[in-house]
């Protein structure tokens, strides 16, 4: 079965809203053995919106609709299928109350138009709105399925899982649903990882290979076509343990989760505790860290120490080192040592990571944008110091260094 999404509202082609909407459904048809091969995004306009839905209906079996079905003049999407289809837009008798009852329990008056969120397209069935006000309508016509959902996703999402999918279900011959793992590395380009992965990318059938960079991260999910999870674990077994053996020193999780989730996992099991001192990073390991819940058992804290002068002050880096003639300087292997030891003295951390360097614009102390020295420290062990040469903005070096910091740290935690 064959689906499109269209996503209805002026303000999703300004750029008001991001479509956040498109991906939700997607993920849920696939798991439904849906495959959605078009998305689109048109404007309150009448005539545009319906040229859209004649073009998703002559090549698809479900048309998947969000947004416009509000009170207000601009929301069309129920007025212009009905128009098309020759059909009535009725009362639903239910959503009527409650939308009356709504109003008269905060004492507000309600205008006519809000009559408009209780319309149903005639022989349609109805998508009751748990947690808003507008009904939405599912029905079928010349062979086309067709779902309307409201916008916000806070009503779209429970509409769709609870009263879209069963209604699809009942209407649907023999899917066979998607599963997929997502495999997740740290520590490799995205460019390199597809190389060591060329051959079976190219000879890919069942089960299909697709990768996915972030900063700092790469994602290949491999998927294939299964009655259950059992069936679908057993096929593509085979292409995991491949790809384990090519790239287990890269390969973090199993799971769609960010290598600082991985981390403070290890860490936690382990019992051991991590600060970090961070320079040109200004704080974003930290923020990495302190956005997993229950980092606290873990991670102790974190110094931000950008001037030489905290340097010096807060972890004891001589000014010698960092400045003068002939000084190794801030961005330097020396200093990058010494604020990851100085931290296990401070703090009695177990592990103690720096970053120091250049993020940009500019070059400082006559080093290039990009230098950065990541420091790790641990109890009873000797300190490694690790030169990165990153590229990209300002914004993009700081946040690949925090994730290199995290890699070489998962690295040492793994082998330990």
């Amino acid at each position: 079965m064959k689906a499109e999404i269209i996503a209805v509202g002026t303000e999703l082609l300004l750029g008001q809203i991001v479509n956040t909407n498109a991906q939700f459904i997607s993920q849920e048809c696939a798991a439904q053995g849906i495959d959605v091969y078009v998305q689109t995004v048109v404007g309150d306009n009448q005539e545009r919106l319906l040229s859209s839905l004649q073009l998703a209906a002559s090549r698809a079996d479900v048309v998947i609709c969000t947004g416009g079905l509000g009170p207000t003049q601009d929301d069309l999407t129920k007025d212009t299928l009905a128009a098309w289809m020759g059909r009535q837009l009725l009362i639903h008798e239910p959503s009527m109350q409650a939308i009356s009852e709504m109003f008269a329990s905060r004492g507000i008056h309600m205008v006519e138009s809000n009559r408009r969120q209780a319309n149903m397209i005639e022989g349609s069935d109805p998508l009751h709105n748990e947690t808003g006000l507008a009904v939405g309508n599912a029905l079928t016509y010349e062979g086309t399925h067709f779902i309307l959902l409201p916008g916000p996703p806070k009503e779209m999402k429970p509409m769709f899982m609870n009263q879209a999918i069963p209604w699809l279900q009942a209407h649907m011959t023999d899917e066979v649903p998607l599963y997929s793992k997502m495999l997740k590395f740290a520590g490799i380009g995205e460019s390199a990882l597809e190389y060591q992965l060329i051959d079976l990318i190219q000879d890919q059938s069942d089960p299909t290979l697709a990768p996915y960079a972030k900063e700092g991260e790469v994602t290949i999910r491999v998927t294939t076509r299964a009655h259950s999870e059992m069936e679908g674990e057993r096929k593509i077994a085979s292409t995991i343990t491949k790809i384990q053996k090519r790239l287990g020193d890269h390969l973090y999780a199993e799971q769609d989760v960010p290598i600082e989730t991985i981390v403070l996992e290890l860490l936690g099991k382990k019992g051991l505790t991590l600060t970090v001192a961070e320079s040109c990073s200004g704080g974003l390991l930290s923020d990495l860290l302190t956005s997993i819940p229950g980092s606290s058992q873990s991670f102790i804290g974190g110094i931000i120490c950008y001037s030489n002068a905290l340097k010096h002050k807060l972890l004891g880096v001589p000014m010698e080192v960092l400045e003068g003639a002939g000084a190794p300087g801030a961005v330097s292997s020396e200093t990058a040592v010494i604020l990851a030891e100085q931290l296990l003295v401070r703090t009695g951390s177990d592990f103690g990571v720096s970053l120091t360097g250049v993020a940009g614009p500019s070059p400082s102390e006559g080093k290039p944008v990009g230098l950065v020295y990541l420091g790790l420290a641990q109890k009873n062990a000797i300190t490694q110091v690790f030169t990165l040469n990153l590229s990209g903005n300002r914004e993009t070096i700081k946040l690949r260094a925090a994730k290199r910091a995290l890699y070489e740290l998962w690295k040492q935690l793994k082998e330990n």
